[in-house]
């Protein structure tokens, strides 16, 4: 039987890859559960620096898979899987390593939730993208309500929670949503070279970085004490040391991870 996430390792990348095709690789159990194993694991390989996350065939995700929604015939199994949805998005917030959304398609409902959750987003320019979760009934989810105010501000959340309007690659790139859109042809590619060049960068002060990024409500004062006793503890590390001295140098740096 064919798992429904692909998960390959190349060059300190860890590239995963939903492969639900037919259903444009909407989320049922199955596809929730190996994620969360593809995640035990990236998350204690030291050799993996940056995750990138696509789908195959013509969609990146299409949302929750109705027909395994309409399977689940108990409240309680309907909050278990909402609850799984959900930490997807938490755990690609929470990995101390970068997180690039490779969208090839359509990104609708959780699946477009689950392209805010990472770092980055590259899209190919017939990428389209819905919060269509009010056109069946349903509230957003995957972490939606929190993850996109955030990117667009709240009122054009609201507008487009509301309506579940379908947008382009470069209207998502208008508002916030993404950070480059590509041709087809060249999205893998432009992808990769933001991956590796992550992988170049300084794993503690990267993983640093985005963790207090990612915390919400602090001020300026919550972010200054951060950025003490952080910076301190970068300055004490290997890779301090060996950027300095590359600087120096004038050459690239290699960082360690120490």
């Amino acid at each position: 039987m064919e798992k429904a996430l692909i998960v390959e390792k190349r060059q300190k990348i860890a590239w995963l890859k939903l492969n639900r095709p037919k259903c444009f690789n909407a989320i049922n159990d199955e596809l929730v559960h190996e994620f969360h194993l593809a995640f035990d694991d990236i998350e204690n390989d030291p050799e993996i620096r940056v995750v990138v996350i696509t789908g195959e065939g013509k969609a990146f995700c299409a949302g929750g898979d109705l027909t395994y929604l309409e399977s689940l015939t108990n409240v309680a199994r309907r909050t278990a899987f909402i609850e799984k949805v959900g930490m997807m998005a938490k755990r690609i917030t929470l990995l101390p390593k970068p997180v690039i959304a490779m969208v090839n398609g359509v990104a609708a409902g959780a699946g477009a939730n689950l392209m805010l959750a990472c770092d980055l987003a590259y899209a190919n320019e017939n990428a389209v993208f819905a919060q269509s979760f009010l056109k069946v009934g349903l509230i957003p989810d995957c972490g939606g309500l929190y993850l996109l105010p955030k990117a667009v501000g709240i009122r054009k959340a609201k507008e487009l929670m509301f309506t579940s309007e379908l947008i382009t690659a470069a209207e998502a790139l208008t508002l916030g949503m993404l950070n480059h859109v590509t041709t087809a042809e060249t999205l893998l590619l432009e992808t990769q070279k933001m991956a590796e060049r992550l992988t170049a960068a300084a794993p503690l002060a990267l993983s640093f970085t985005k963790n207090i990024l990612n915390k919400s409500n602090l001020n300026l004062d919550d972010i200054l004490t951060y950025e003490n006793s952080t910076q301190a503890l970068c300055m004490s590390t290997q890779d301090a040391q060996e950027g300095i001295n590359a600087f120096k140098e004038k050459r690239s740096p290699l960082f360690s991870g120490k």
